[in-house]
């Protein structure tokens, strides 16, 4: 124990004394939410008793950066409280790692980023990091990364593999890509910004019946996510089109549009309306091995269509799409505290059944208040309420007619444990 602290010491004083050539740094999260669930991803059944828990995230960080090299690991414990006895010899969950990747540096325009790392793009619909989850979403990935004057191109490629086989290559884990390869382009002008996505993704099918039918599946999604922005006015849009063929050998043909306006009116306040369309299938069916309904595959979708994940949050995936109206005001009180309301009308893109005449699902109202009391730390509270109408009833199999809410409160602290300048 005496030489294992002896060897640490030693390491961080050579790093504190090597300022000429590289920096190093050591950053923690504690993350902790309480959760009141009556109603939260689908609507809240009789006899039932509401869900309450704390889920944690305990993350630590570190990074070392030298010239033209740069190496980041980030492990994580993600746990809810009570889910192992006090005296347990393991953990349910553990530590796992979150990213670790080496990022090297060609030349001033050019890098290479190989590893578990978070993939985030544009306003995260299709690329994000899921950061709201407990866990969070990260990929391993091989990037190419160019970038000069106001113009950024980046190339992703991931196989993936269930381990070292010595013979074949099917993969086995259920609900994640087999490969991808993928190009994005931005380029910013003086008040216009515009990106563009094309992305390859297989996923692997697997026949139960006759492995030399095993094979990957392939699905190609195009789309452009285009922002302008001047003095107190911001306008953005979202343009995706999916086709090739989804896992179980459909022919896809799928979009997603979507347009929102925000106007910062004063100092303290801001409002803002926007539209958002994803397609879907007629009565939530897939005929003829066609295929309608978009999927926004690696987006943080807890981002989009109201906070208590009705749509596209492990749910409602070759479904009946959505049609998403929605407002948000927000007003900050002071630099450290504002209050944000956002407002969601739902209806279903595509005839929900014979039965119903209006494709109507519900409304939904977001609350969301934050306090920043430190550099490292915030404070969030939310309250959501919806209000289901007869087609969400139909889609989530449940007219028992009771209220459907959801809060929440959370802690998150990031305080810089280390680095030396």
């Amino acid at each position: 124990m005496q030489i294992s602290k002896t060897v640490i010491l030693i390491f961080l004083f050579i790093l504190s004394n090597n300022q000429l050539f590289a920096q190093f740094q050591i950053g923690a999260e504690l993350r902790n939410r309480t959760e009141f669930r009556h109603g939260y991803k689908t609507l809240f059944p009789d006899d039932t008793d509401p869900a309450f828990f704390n889920a944690q995230r305990t993350r630590l960080n570190t990074q070392y950066s030298m010239e033209g090299l740069k190496v980041f690991v980030s492990v994580q414990d993600v746990r809810t409280w009570g889910d192992v006895a006090q005296l347990n010899v393991t953990d349910k969950n553990g530590f796992s790692l979150h990213q670790a990747y080496a990022e090297l540096k060609l030349s001033p325009v050019m890098a290479l980023k190989l590893g578990r790392q978070e993939i985030v793009y544009d306003d995260a619909r299709f690329f994000g990091n899921v950061d709201w989850t407990t866990q969070g979403r990260s990929h391993d990935a091989f990037l190419i990364k160019y970038g000069k004057d106001k113009m950024q191109l980046e190339i992703g490629l991931a196989y993936n593999q269930t381990d070292e086989n010595g013979l074949a290559n099917t993969y086995t884990i259920a609900n994640t890509y087999k490969t991808f390869q993928y190009v994005w382009f931005h380029k910013d002008y003086s008040h216009f910004g515009m990106s563009l996505l094309l992305l390859n993704n297989g996923m692997q099918y697997i026949n139960t019946s006759d492995a030399t039918q095993n094979e990957t599946r392939f699905s190609q999604t195009l789309g452009t996510h285009l922002k302008f922005k001047k003095d107190k006015i911001s306008v953005a849009s979202n343009l995706y089109y999916q086709m090739g063929k989804d896992i179980n050998d459909n022919k896809l043909g799928a979009y997603l549009v979507s347009l929102d306006f925000n106007h910062q009116t004063t100092d303290k306040f801001n409002f803002g309306v926007g539209v958002e369309l994803i397609s879907g299938n007629e009565f939530g069916a897939i005929t003829d091995q066609k295929n309608h309904a978009f999927n926004p595959m690696f987006g943080t979708n807890h981002k989009f269509n109201g906070h208590m994940d009705y749509f596209y949050v492990g749910n409602h995936l070759n479904s009946v799409g959505l049609m998403d109206f929605n407002a948000t005001l927000g007003y900050k009180f002071s630099p450290k505290h504002s209050l944000t309301a956002y407002f969601h009308q739902f209806s279903a893109a595509q005839d929900i059944n014979n039965s119903l005449d209006s494709k109507t699902l519900g409304s939904e109202i977001d609350l969301a208040f934050n306090y920043k009391f430190a550099d490292y730390g915030t404070f969030t509270l939310g309250y959501s309420q919806m209000f289901a109408q007869e087609g969400l009833e139909v889609l989530k199999g449940n007219n028992d007619g009771n209220s459907n809410n959801w809060a929440f409160a959370m802690l998150t602290l990031k305080p810089n444990l280390f680095t030396n300048k």
